[in-house]
């Protein structure tokens, strides 16, 4: 195993950590915006509200570290990609700033047109941030930002693999979400609140099994490369995606809120790293490798140095934030 190759298993842990965290908030959105009116929904977005409060903007720091870590590391193919997908990735940007605007100016508007206003601008984006990321992951996977970047503006991520990427993240941002908020529900004693999440979030765990699954379709035939990936290392993981996803719905279903956060974000974790094993080794499908895209030596180990004083300075204290926002202390 290279130096390249360990300093992009470092970065990709980052997507992973972001995916599930950052998903988590993300997805809250879908439910605050199918909560209803102001007062049928107010006890779903006091829930939102309480839930992502103490740690939405902290979840942030691992796209923080994804970025440092390409554009410093993988210098060239940052480049390639922000010139190709200048476009999806702006809109992502636009979802994530007006996300937490709005959130925040939620909590201090003066009337409740307002309030609505900005709600509808939280839950909208929340869910538009996930799906343009999915895109810009579909785009690299499909083999559509060339090495030397600026490729096409539009058909680099509006393509079949693109839309794929775009829908799954959404999907697998409001199952978690949705697992992480029927738990918090029921931790807090609302029983009525979390038997309503808990419907919900068996729909929606349904459907985003159906789009990981019937995605790999068009996949097969508009990403090749990536197909051929997921049919042959990378399979052991879509199966522990399925039995993970299938443990998570049955867990739910069974009123098992607490202990299907665990096999939900297996699920999810797995389909994402299956896709990541699925491109190994290109950075770039089809256009530049990991080892070729890689930075100096000396670059990459001073990465790797950060990365371990990080996770000795930045892991502990937002573990025990999480810790925190669990407890029943905290909950009261």
């Amino acid at each position: 195993m290279t130096l390249a190759t360990v300093v992009a298993m470092a970065m990709f842990l980052g997507v992973i950590l972001y995916a599930l965290l950052g998903g988590a908030d993300f997805g809250s959105g879908f439910y605050d915006l199918t909560a209803g009116n102001a007062r049928n929904g107010a006890r779903i977005r006091t829930l939102v509200d309480h839930s992502i409060g103490p740690v939405w903007e902290a979840n942030h720091v691992w796209l923080i570290y994804i970025l440092v870590m390409w554009w410093t590391g993988f210098p060239a193919t940052f480049a390639a990609a922000t010139t190709t997908l200048f476009i999806p990735l702006a809109l992502a940007l636009a979802g994530i700033v007006l996300r937490g605007a709005s959130f925040a100016f939620r909590k201090y508007s003066a009337t409740l047109s307002q309030a609505r206003l900005y709600g509808a601008i939280f839950a909208g984006s929340s869910l538009i941030a996930p799906f343009f990321l999915g895109t810009v992951a579909g785009a690299i996977a499909s083999g559509r930002v060339p090495a030397e970047g600026y490729g096409d503006r539009l058909s680099s991520w509006l393509n079949p693999t693109s839309l794929v990427g775009g829908c799954l993240a959404v999907t697998t941002c409001v199952f978690l979400a949705g697992v992480f908020l029927t738990a918090d529900a029921a931790r807090t004693g609302d029983t009525e609140l979390a038997i309503s999440l808990r419907r919900r979030t068996l729909g929606v765990g349904i459907l985003t099994g159906v789009v990981v699954f019937s995605g790999l379709y068009p996949v097969i035939h508009d990403a090749p490369t990536l197909a051929t990936g997921l049919r042959g290392h990378a399979f052991p993981l879509l199966i522990v995606a399925l039995v993970a996803g299938v443990a998570a719905v049955t867990l739910v279903f069974r009123r098992r809120y607490a202990i299907a956060r665990f096999p939900a974000a297996v699920a999810v974790g797995s389909v994402l790293t299956g896709w990541g094993v699925g491109q190994y080794p290109w950075l770039l499908v089809d256009e530049i490798t990991i080892n070729d895209a890689a930075g100096a030596d000396a670059t990459l180990t001073g990465l790797l140095i950060v990365v371990a004083l990080a996770a000795v300075v930045v892991l502990p204290a937002l573990s025990y934030l999480l810790w925190l926002t669990q407890t029943e202390e905290w909950s009261r």
